[in-house]
């Protein structure tokens, strides 16, 4: 049976990010499961804000075209998402507006986010715990292009205390939050392949 691929990455690339912290825990937890993880850093991934009429001059940019072709070649995607007032982050919401418009010749709108299957998790220093940024991610992805979501997430609040110096989470609740969501995406992620 092969095994399954998992895309993990950060809406934050700010130095000492907690969801960074975050997207690593959750792809050394992935891992465990037994399935293949690709860690990435949407700082490597530059894009210009979304411009209809740029993309209309020139295209969608090369990193819009690699981002759409990384996530294509993983059955699961997890995104840890910071809150900026009480939404996604722009870096991840513009990302994921480049990515949705890259397309090959014939290829249906939105196809990469079909046919896999997405988790998120969000750290934050609030008592929220991101949890604002989680829904509004889960509408962007589900209603905005037809992803299908994992109802299991992990929420991380008061994240500038949640992480010991290994950053493993101090939390039990958390901890065995990240692990059930971890295990939910990998056997899911295992049912594409």
């Amino acid at each position: 049976m092969p095994v399954p691929k998992i895309l993990v990455f950060a809406g934050s690339i700010r130095t000492g990010s907690y969801n960074a912290r975050l997207a690593a825990l959750a792809a050394k937890e992935l891992a465990l499961t037994g399935a293949g993880v690709t860690l990435i850093s949407l700082q490597d991934y530059p894009l210009p804000i979304y411009d209809g009429d740029d993309e209309a001059k020139s295209g969608a940019p090369a990193n819009a075209r690699n981002l759409k072709q990384l996530m294509a070649g993983h059955q699961g995607v997890f995104i840890a998402s910071p809150e900026y007032n009480a939404s996604v982050t722009p870096l991840l919401k513009n990302t994921i507006d480049w990515v949705s418009r890259v397309r090959e010749r014939g290829e249906p709108p939105l196809a990469v986010f079909k046919n896999r299957v997405f988790a998120i998790g969000g750290a934050s220093d609030s008592p929220y715990g991101a949890l604002r940024s989680l829904m509004a991610l889960r509408q962007v992805l589900e209603l905005g292009c037809g992803a299908l979501v994992l109802p299991e997430q992990i929420t991380v609040f008061r994240a500038g205390e949640a992480f010991d110096e290994m950053d493993n989470l101090r939390e039990e609740r958390a901890a065995a939050s990240l692990k059930r969501v971890a295990q939910r995406l990998a056997e899911a992620a295992q049912e594409m392949t």
